[in-house]
């Protein structure tokens, strides 16, 4: 199916009370001043005090909610979009939904994690239900807790990671130009352990935690490997996407990628023929923020002024798994 008709009707982020700058991350990482600046290009990031993902997400929804001008009583849907949970049962949709105060709404409110892919995952499948009918509108919230998960002594991927929460409400665009054109997601399994949490699942369960075995509990990630994949991967992946629609990468207005690595994020721009016009780069001032990264994006582009509607808009970006997903629309 091609040409959904639907739109997103609003955005909104949230930005956690710690304000963490690179100095700072320096200190902690106990490396050279200059030092995370230089491998990450993130200048500051937010980390979590008292909030919980939940909180987080729900004060972005309200002001995605306010951005488009309804009210919680106007959403069919609630889907957290998210690669991090709060708590493995309930699903932290549910949590936000209690957070916004609609404990006894009924609104159906369930996740779709496919790691850093998760907000584009989940505005791939509930835009097929938003264009069936299925439901009129649907509130996609990403919040991430990255900064709990971290590996410290894995130096170069903990100085990327923020934390923070967006959402966005997708809705029938009706006879306007919105529009979902194309969307396409691939999983090669064969890097499925470049990325991973392994503590925390049945496979190695919360209870068989200790301190000798701390490390399986956060965040691994072997960055060469996941970038030598999407560069030999992505080029194919994203020439696809373009001939599905017949366009060409200088036809877009804006470029929005996962906001991983600024190193490997500028690599692949080039390779991909991307302009530093199109490429919407949030790295500095957020951080890797996980799934919330690019609805983030979004939420900024909007708000500076980089995209209008009717632009042509492309979403993308890889996930541990491994997987290439994006979304080519018309906003």
């Amino acid at each position: 199916m091609t040409d959904m008709k639907v739109r997103i009707a609003g955005t909104g982020i949230y930005l956690p009370e710690i304000l963490v700058t690179d100095a700072e991350m320096d200190h902690r990482l106990q490396v050279k001043p200059g030092w995370v600046r230089k491998k990450t290009n993130v200048h500051r990031r937010r980390f979590v005090g008292t909030e919980t993902a939940s909180q987080m997400g729900a004060v972005a929804a309200k002001r995605a909610l306010e951005a488009a001008q309804l009210e919680f009583a106007d959403i069919d849907c609630l889907v957290c979009t998210s690669a991090t949970m709060q708590q493995p049962i309930p699903c932290t949709a549910s949590l936000i939904q209690e957070a916004l105060g609609q404990g006894k709404s009924g609104v159906p409110s369930f996740d779709i994690n496919s790691t850093c892919l998760s907000f584009v995952a989940g505005m791939d499948v509930m835009s097929y239900m938003v264009h069936a009918g299925r439901y009129r509108r649907v509130l996609l919230v990403s919040t991430e807790v990255a900064s709990k998960g971290l590996n410290w002594e894995q130096k170069e991927s903990a100085a990327l990671f923020g934390d923070g929460a967006a959402a966005v409400v997708v809705e029938r665009s009706g006879e306007g130009a919105s529009r979902i054109l194309h969307a396409a997601m691939n999983t090669y399994s064969a890097g499925a352990h470049h990325s991973e949490i392994r503590g925390g699942g049945s496979g190695l369960h919360a209870g068989e935690y200790k301190e000798e075995n701390d490390s399986e509990f956060r965040f691994d990630m072997k960055g060469e490997a996941i970038f030598r994949m999407a560069y030999k991967l992505l080029p194919d992946f994203m020439e696809g996407v373009l001939q599905a629609t017949g366009s060409a990468i200088g036809g877009y207005r804006l470029v929005v990628p996962h906001q991983g690595s600024a190193m490997a994020m500028r690599l692949l721009s080039r390779k991909l023929g991307i302009s530093d016009e199109q490429l919407m780069n949030i790295t500095p001032e957020f951080g890797n923020v996980i799934a919330a990264s690019i609805p983030m994006a979004l939420h900024e582009a909007i708000r500076q002024g980089r995209m209008q509607r009717g632009d042509r808009i492309l979403l993308f970006g890889t996930s541990a798994g491994f997987s290439i997903g994006a979304i080519d629309l018309v906003y």
